[in-house]
């Protein structure tokens, strides 16, 4: 049978509509208490009869992966999906579908994608009310959704987003009997403070419901030590790390594939076209690679320019204006005489600041370095990684204590790397072994000069860096995720 609600979840849920009510100023909280627990009512009468239900044959073998955010953009989460799915585990994936998935998570038979849409803010109002509402609809709406699949063994959450899905997720576990576990990636509040500020009542709140509900989870994974460390002393949870690691897609791209790739990106993006005028019709040429139709064989350009890759969110936690004022300098240094080959640089991903940003772009008129901003299919991100130069990470962790997966991409496909300093970076990013670590824009235009300073060539430091990744590569996702989470799901059935 699947357990009822306890005594001790009612007085939770009782604790909760209390605090919230502290927060209407002016308003009376005992008003504000009554009118919450009469809306309330029905709906938990009704889920209370729900859950009485018996439990079907399977259910332990059934997982739901939450994430209140957009499925083709949560690789984590789809890795977690197909590693359920490989063991056995019937898969309900829940999460906006703005993106394509990965092709692996369409085609997989135990996966089942269920779409829930994402609640915009109402635009008239007091920005407070028009935020509990967009709240109090989305928490609504993933009631609805995880009430009416099939009883769940576990319910795998992503946080964040964790504001409503926490306490949503947490209250269908008690009333279904369903294991509780959150996949820790950072904590919601400190996002939410690079755009209001530390002292925002909504900053203020998303810390409390954090702190609140997070300890409810029956399990907890997270992303790194540091955060690991800072669960146990900050807020007494007991978490189990699990790094991110690339899976088997990300790695080299034979130059073949790079040449088909380019191809295709080039009808679309002039940055790949070859503007030579040699009319030769025996080959296929892109700015970075010819073919030659005779023979079929592919070469990359002797004289073709460094291919410098970097994916975004395009959100507050990543200052793309360090990486233009850093090509700006660049720039300059090849304007001005210096042996360094041109740029084509490319951009990629979907958020909230690039249009801002492709204004600042627009606004640059460069000689030797190009820019794109394409959004990729999923088939095509891992490619490109794998036939880049050289990567660079802007990303720059809210919380100090989450990494960057774009850089495990990068590292999966061998590629070295620029990256930011954030404190915690060290555990992915081996300054001089790996990659380098900047801390301005100066300093990552040096690192531009001296990586490319004999480029193509596969000598110097990215060659030495490349070298590397390539002799230190460790466990893959599979292998990582069946000693770290398969016997948590495991032991926690028996």
């Amino acid at each position: 049978m699947a357990s009822p609600v306890s005594g001790a979840a009612l007085v939770t849920v009782l604790a909760l509509i209390a605090s919230l009510a502290a927060l209407f100023s002016g308003v009376s909280a005992p008003l504000v208490c009554v009118t919450l627990v009469t809306a309330l009512l029905p709906l938990l009468l009704t889920l209370w009869l729900r859950c009485l239900r018996r439990r079907d044959c399977g259910t332990e073998r059934r997982v739901c992966v939450l994430v209140l955010g957009d499925v083709g953009r949560s690789p984590r989460m789809q890795y977690h999906a197909l590693s359920l799915s490989k063991h056995g585990f019937n898969v309900t994936f829940v999460g906006f579908v703005d993106s394509k998935p990965h092709q692996d998570v369409l085609r997989e038979e135990r996966i089942r994608i269920v779409p829930i849409t994402e609640v915009k803010s109402v635009g008239v109002g007091p920005k407070l009310l028009t935020y509990v509402t967009k709240v109090t609809v989305q928490c609504l709406q993933l009631l609805s959704v995880l009430l009416r699949m099939e009883l769940q063994s576990y319910v795998l959450l992503q946080n964040p987003p964790g504001l409503p899905s926490i306490a949503v997720a947490w209250f269908v576990c008690v009333l279904r009997g369903s294991r509780f576990i959150i996949d820790w990636h950072n904590y919601g509040y400190t996002i939410m403070a690079l755009s209001h500020g530390w002292r925002h009542p909504v900053v203020r709140l998303a810390k409390w419901y954090e702190h609140f509900f997070g300890p409810l989870a029956a399990h907890h994974l997270c992303v790194t030590t540091a955060m690991k460390d800072d669960l146990q002393r900050n807020w007494g949870i007991k978490a189990t790390t699990v790094y991110d690691r690339p899976a088997s897609i990300f790695r080299e791209t034979p130059v073949k594939l790079q040449h088909e790739l380019f191809m295709r990106l080039a009808h679309i993006y002039p940055q790949f076209q070859h503007r030579g005028c040699d009319g030769d019709a025996e080959a296929e040429k892109t700015i970075f690679s010819v073919r030659d139709l005779t023979d079929d064989s592919v070469t990359l350009r002797a004289e073709r320019p460094a291919l410098l890759l970097s994916s975004t969110s395009w959100t507050e936690d990543e200052d793309f204006s360090i990486l233009l004022s850093a090509l700006e300098d660049y720039e300059g240094l090849v304007s001005g005489g210096a042996s360094l080959p041109s740029l084509v640089c490319v951009i990629t991903g979907k958020g909230p600041q690039k249009e801002h940003y492709r204004k600042l772009i627009d606004a640059l008129h460069f000689q030797h370095v190009k820019i794109c901003t394409p959004w990729l299919e999923p088939e095509d991100y891992p490619l490109l990684l794998g036939a880049a130069d050289l990567g660079v990470c802007l990303h720059k962790s809210s919380s100090g204590l989450d990494l960057p997966m774009k850089v495990v991409d990068m590292f999966g496909c061998c590629l070295p790397v620029c990256a930011v300093h954030f404190h915690c970076l060290h555990e992915l990013v081996k300054h001089e072994e790996n990659g380098l670590i900047f801390a301005d824009s100066q300093e990552l235009a040096e690192q531009l000069k001296s990586l490319l300073s004999e480029f193509p060539a596969s000598t110097g430091r990215l060659g030495l860096f490349r070298k590397n990744l390539r002799t230190s590569r460790g466990r893959c996702w599979d292998d990582n995720w069946d000693q770290n989470v398969l016997p948590l799901i495991t032991a926690a059935s028996r």
